[in-house]
C-alpha cells in the first residue's frame, strides 16, 4: 500500500456555504436523483444531485505502531495537533467561526411549518438580532474624569439640545435596565448560558456535522487503535486509555477523567494450556491452539494475544470426547435420551446454533454432568462454506479461533464478585467459588484445524448421526458419530491467573448542555479487545473518535447543546460488560434521576451494510430523522428507504453490549446499531484475523460506511441532545408493548397456560391504558409548536417550565418501568429491574420481553406467572399514568 500524506485537524477540508447548503454531504459517495424523494420533507435539500466528489482516504506516512510508554507522550502525536508548516489551529479555527456564521445568517428550515427546530431557529435569531443592536448602539456623548482635583458638574444650558440628549439616553437607560431584569428573571426562556455561548440554527449545526466527517481521520484512527492487543486489565489497553483521554481533552471535552475500578480477571499463565489426546497411545495427538501468525512480517507490539476464554474455571481435566452439537441444553437432552451417559466427558461442541451464548454452552455442559468444555468454529457457520477465508476473502480461515468470556451475563452482570454494587477499591466482594455468575468446568476454544482430529476419533464411538442439523462443515470426517464412555480420552488443562482486583479504566469527557445541564445523553463505545479488534470493537472507537473531534471543533465555536453529553469509552465489555456496569451501578441514583438516554455504539462496521438497530421503541421517529437524511453510498438511496424496502425493524436489546446496565439497571433508554455485511456476520469474529488489514481490504475499503457511521450517530445525538422537545416515540412504545402481549400469549398458550389458567388480560388492560396517554401525552408538541410560533418564536418562562418538565417526565418513563420494591428485580438474578426488558435466562445475547413471567414459564411455576404477570401490569399502568398526571 502506498504511503500518503497524514492529515492532521486543521487540514479538513471545508466547504463553502453554498457547497455545504446545496449539495450532499461531501464524505458520502452518492446522490439522491432527482425522482427520489426523502419520507422527511423538511430534509429533502440535503440529498439534492451534486457533482461527483469523493473524500480521497489515506492513511499514514511511515506509520509506526505505538509502544507502551509515557502515556501523556500521546498529546504529541499529530492524530490531533497540526503538524509544523501547516496553518495554526487558530486560523482553522477562525475559517470554521466564518463558515458557521454564514450558515446563520439563513434559515434551511423556512416554510416548514410546526417544527420544533424552526422554533429554536426563530428564536435564536431574534435574540441574535436584539444582541446585535446592542452591542453596536453608541451614547451621544464621551464620558471622561480628570485625572486631579475636583470633579465640577456643568448643566447644559436652557433650550439646548443636550438637554435632548440627555432623556433620550435617559429613556435607553431605562429600557436597557428593563432588558435586563427580564433576561436575569428569565422571563422570556433564555437558554441558560446563551448569553456566553453562541446560538447557531440548528439545521446549520446538522449541515455542519454532516459535512464534516473525514474517512481519512477515521482511517487513522483505526490504524493507531487496531497497533497492538489490549485486553482489558492489560498494559496496552492502559495506554490506549491513556492515549483516547488525551484525545478528549484536546477536543475541548470538559471533565475528562480516567476512572478505575478494581475487578475479578482471568489470564492464561504460559505453557499452562493443553488439549491432546492422551488414550489409546496410537491416536496421540496435541491441538495447536494458537492462530497462526496473522501479519507477514509483524513488528514488535503487533504480538497476537494468546487464545482461551475469559472468566473460565481453572483446571486439569480429562474424560472421553463427546460431540454435543451446539451445545443447547436440547442437544444435552437429546444425548441422554439416545443413552449417551455425559459423566466426566470432554464435551466437543461448535458455536452458534441452537445455543448463541457460549457461556450457556458451558453451564448446559457443566449440568450435563460434562468435567470440561470445548468450542470450536464450524466452516458451516462462519467458514469457507460461506465464502473465501482469509485472505483471499472476509470469512474465518481454518486456524481462526473465536475467543470470549464464558460468564454468565445474563445471570450475573459487571464484576461477578461485585453483583449490584460498583468494584471500588474498598468494595465488599463475594467468593469466586460457586458464584452464580461463573460457570464450573474449565474450558477453551477452538479452530476447526483443532477440531478436526477430535471429530475423527470418534468413528466408531457411540451413536451415528444422520440428522442434517447436528452435521457440521469440517471436512473428511465421513460419518459423525457421538462418542460415548468408549470414546478416546482428551485431556484439558487451563491453568491461568486470576486477579480479583485488576484495574481497569473508563475514560469519560463531556460537553455540558446550557438548558439542563444536570440532563445528561450517555455516549459509549468500549474499548478492549480479545486481540486487535478492527471490527469489533475499533471501528466503534475510531468512529466515536471522529464524532468527538467534531463536536469538539462546534465546542471551540462557542456552540453549546440544550442537555449534556458524555462521551465514554468503557473497559472490560468482552469479559462481563463489566466497565459501563460498574459505572451504571456507582451512579445509579444520578443516572435514574437525570439520565434521558444512552447511546450504544459497539461493532460500527463490521461490513458494507445493511443497517441494522436494536433499541427501546422510543428511539424510532428520532432513528427515522436520521435515516432520513443520511445516504448509502452504494446503493444510493437513503438508510431510510432501504430500511422500509428490507422490511427492517427495531430489534429488542439482549446482553450483547454496554447498553444492558442502562436499559434494564438504571432505566435509561437505550439503542444499540450498526453496519454488517450483505451475508451477516462476515468477519473473524474475536480473533487476531479481525485487524486493520482485514478491515481495509474485506470490511469497509474506502471507509465508506464508517463515514456514514459517524454522521448517524452524530446526527441521533443531536437528536436527542439539541432539540427542544426530546424526540422519544410514545404511540411506537404503545404499539410495541401490544406486540409484547401477543408474543407472550401465543408462548403461554403453547406451553399449556390455559389448562393452568394463565390470563393475560390485566396485561391488555394495562397497555390498553398506555395506548391511550401517549396519544394524549404526544399531543403536547403539537401544542407547544402553535403556541410557540404564535408569537413569533418567543417562549415564555411558563411554557418553557412546562416543556422542560414535558422532558423530564419522557425521560423518566422507562425509570418507571423498574420494579424498584424491597426484593423486586427477576427471581434468582434481581440485578435486572425492568419488567419489560432483559437478557433471557437461557439465551443471554437474544432479548426476553416481559422477562419475569419468562422466566417463571421457564420455571413451569405457574403461580409465580400469574403473579409476574399482575406485577408487570401494575408497573406499567402506573408508569403510563405518570406520564399524562
Amino acid at each position: 500500500m502506498g504511503e500518503e500524506e497524514k492529515s492532521g485537524y486543521d487540514s479538513l477540508p471545508i466547504p463553502s456555504y453554498e457547497e455545504a447548503t446545496s449539495s450532499r454531504p461531501t464524505s458520502s459517495q452518492s446522490f439522491l436523483g432527482p425522482e427520489e424523494t426523502s419520507h422527511d420533507a423538511e430534509r429533502q435539500g440535503l440529498l439534492g444531485r451534486r457533482d461527483a466528489r469523493t473524500r480521497e482516504g489515506g492513511g499514514s506516512r511511515g506509520y509506526q505502531p505505538p509502544t507502551v510508554e509515557s502515556p501523556r507522550s500521546s498529546e504529541e502525536s499529530d492524530i490531533f495537533l497540526p503538524s509544523s508548516g501547516e496553518a495554526s489551529a487558530r486560523s482553522s479555527a477562525e475559517r470554521l467561526h466564518r463558515e458557521m456564521e454564514e450558515m446563520d445568517m439563513t434559515d434551511p428550515m423556512a416554510g416548514s411549518s410546526g417544527s420544533p427546530s424552526r422554533f429554536r431557529a426563530q428564536f435564536s435569531k431574534s435574540l441574535t438580532s436584539l444582541t446585535h443592536r446592542l452591542s453596536t448602539f453608541q451614547l451621544p456623548f464621551n464620558i471622561r474624569l480628570p485625572s486631579t482635583g475636583s470633579i465640577q458638574l456643568r448643566l447644559p444650558e436652557s433650550g439646548s439640545s443636550a438637554w435632548i440628549l440627555l432623556g433620550r439616553v435617559f429613556a435607553i437607560a431605562v429600557v436597557m435596565s428593563l432588558i435586563y431584569i427580564l433576561f436575569i428573571s428569565d422571563t422570556f426562556s433564555l437558554r441558560r448560558g446563551a448569553l456566553t455561548s453562541k446560538i447557531y440554527d440548528p439545521e446549520s449545526v446538522r449541515i455542519y456535522v454532516q459535512s464534516h466527517v473525514s474517512g481519512k481521520m477515521i482511517r487513522e484512527n483505526l490504524q493507531r487503535a487496531t497497533g497492538f492487543d489490549h485486553i482489558a486489565g492489560e498494559e496496552g489497553d492502559y495506554f490506549l486509555a491513556s492515549w483516547m483521554r488525551d484525545i478528549f481533552e484536546v477536543s475541548h471535552l470538559e471533565d475528562v477523567q480516567m476512572k478505575e475500578y478494581q475487578v475479578y480477571l482471568n489470564y492464561p499463565r504460559e505453557n499452562g494450556r493443553r488439549v491432546a489426546i492422551i488414550d489409546p497411545p496410537e491416536l496421540a495427538w496435541e491441538a495447536k491452539l494458537e492462530e497462526e501468525q496473522v501479519y507477514d512480517t509483524p513488528q514488535f507490539s503487533q504480538k497476537q494475544a494468546p487464545v482461551f476464554h475469559g472468566h473460565s474455571r481453572a483446571g486439569n481435566v480429562s474424560g472421553p470426547l463427546i460431540y454435543a452439537n451446539y451445545g443447547s441444553r436440547e442437544d444435552f437432552k437429546r444425548l441422554k435420551d439416545m443413552g449417551v451417559d455425559l459423566t466426566g466427558a470432554i464435551v466437543l461442541v461448535r458455536y452458534y446454533g441452537t445455543q448463541g451464548d457460549r457461556a450457556l454452552k458451558v453451564k448446559a455442559a457443566e449440568l450435563a454432568g460434562a468435567a470440561g468444555c470445548l468450542i470450536y468454529s464450524d466452516p458451516k457457520e462462519d467458514g469457507f462454506l460461506r465464502g473465501e477465508p482469509w485472505p483471499n476473502g472476509p470469512w474465518r480461515p481454518a486456524d481462526s479461533v473465536q475467543r470470549g468470556a464464558v460468564s454468565l451475563m445474563s445471570w450475573i452482570v459487571g464484576d461477578v464478585l461485585t453483583p449490584g454494587w460498583a468494584s471500588t477499591p474498598d468494595a465488599k466482594r463475594i467468593s469466586k467459588d460457586n458464584n452464580p455468575g461463573l460457570v464450573n468446568i474449565p474450558s477453551l476454544p477452538l479452530a476447526w484445524r483443532d477440531a478436526q482430529p477430535l471429530l475423527k476419533a470418534l468413528q466408531g464411538h457411540g451413536k451415528p448421526l444422520t440428522d442434517s442439523t447436528w452435521i457440521g462443515g469440517v471436512p473428511d470426517i465421513g460419518t459423525w458419530y457421538t462418542g460415548d464412555q468408549s470414546s478416546p480420552t482428551v485431556i484439558l488443562a487451563n491453568e491461568q491467573d486470576e486477579v480479583e482486583k485488576q484495574p481497569i479504566w473508563d475514560v469519560f469527557g463531556s460537553i455540558p448542555g446550557i438548558e439542563q445541564t444536570e440532563k445528561t445523553i450517555v455516549v459509549g463505545n468500549h474499548r478492549d479487545a480479545w486481540c486487535f479488534g478492527a471490527a469489533d470493537p475499533g471501528s466503534g472507537t475510531a468512529v466515536m473518535l471522529e464524532v468527538i473531534r467534531i463536536f469538539g471543533d462546534l465546542v471551540a465555536l462557542d456552540w453549546r447543546p440544550l442537555r449534556s453529553i458524555v462521551f465514554a469509552s468503557w473497559d472490560g465489555e468482552e469479559y462481563n460488560l463489566i466497565g459501563s456496569t460498574e459505572w451504571v451501578e456507582e451512579n445509579i441514583d444520578n443516572l435514574r434521576e437525570n439520565a434521558l438516554a444512552y447511546v450504544n455504539v459497539d461493532t460500527a462496521v463490521s461490513g458494507q451494510g445493511p443497517f441494522w438497530a436494536s433499541a427501546s421503541p422510543l428511539f424510532q421517529r428520532a432513528l427515522y430523522r436520521v435515516l432520513d437524511r443520511t445516504v448509502d453510498p452504494i446503493n444510493n438511496q437513503t438508510l431510510r428507504a432501504l430500511w422500509d424496502m428490507s422490511q427492517s425493524r427495531l430489534t429488542g436489546l439482549g446482553a450483547g453490549s454496554d447498553y444492558v446496565a442502562f436499559q434494564d439497571l438504571a432505566g435509561t433508554s437505550s439503542i444499540d446499531f450498526g453496519f454488517r455485511s450483505p451475508q451477516g456476520y462476515a468477519y473473524p469474529y474475536h480473533s487476531c484475523y479481525d485487524n486493520f488489514n482485514w478491515m481495509e481490504q474485506y470490511g469497509d475499503p474506502g471507509f465508506q460506511y464508517h463515514t456514514l457511521m459517524a454522521q448517524v450517530w452524530a446526527l441521533l445525538i443531536l437528536e436527542l441532545a439539541d432539540e427542544p422537545i426530546l424526540p422519544f416515540d410514545f404511540p411506537s412504545y404503545a404499539s410495541s408493548v401490544h406486540e409484547y402481549i401477543d408474543s407472550l400469549s401465543r408462548d403461554l398458550d403453547n406451553a399449556g397456560g390455559a389448562s393452568h389458567n394463565i390470563d393475560v388480560g390485566p396485561l391488555r388492560i394495562a397497555a390498553d391504558q398506555f395506548t391511550k396517554d401517549a396519544q394524549d401525552f404526544s399531543a403536547y408538541e403539537q401544542a407547544w409548536s402553535d403556541a410557540v410560533y404564535s408569537h413569533n418564536g418567543i417562549e415564555t418562562v411558563e411554557q418553557a417550565e412546562h416543556r422542560k418538565s414535558h422532558n423530564t417526565r419522557m425521560g423518566n418513563f422507562e425509570k418507571n418501568l423498574l420494579d424498584l420494591d424491597e426484593g423486586g428485580g427477576l427471581k434468582g438474578r434481581e440485578q435486572f429491574k425492568h419488567i419489560l426488558f432483559a437478557p433471557q435466562k437461557w439465551s443471554g445475547y437474544d432479548e426476553a420481553y416481559f422477562p419475569g413471567v419468562r422466566d417463571a414459564l421457564e420455571e413451569e411455576d405457574w403461580e409465580e406467572v400469574q403473579k409476574q404477570i399482575q406485577k408487570a401490569a401494575t408497573i406499567l399502568d402506573r408508569a403510563s399514568r405518570k406520564l399524562v398526571n
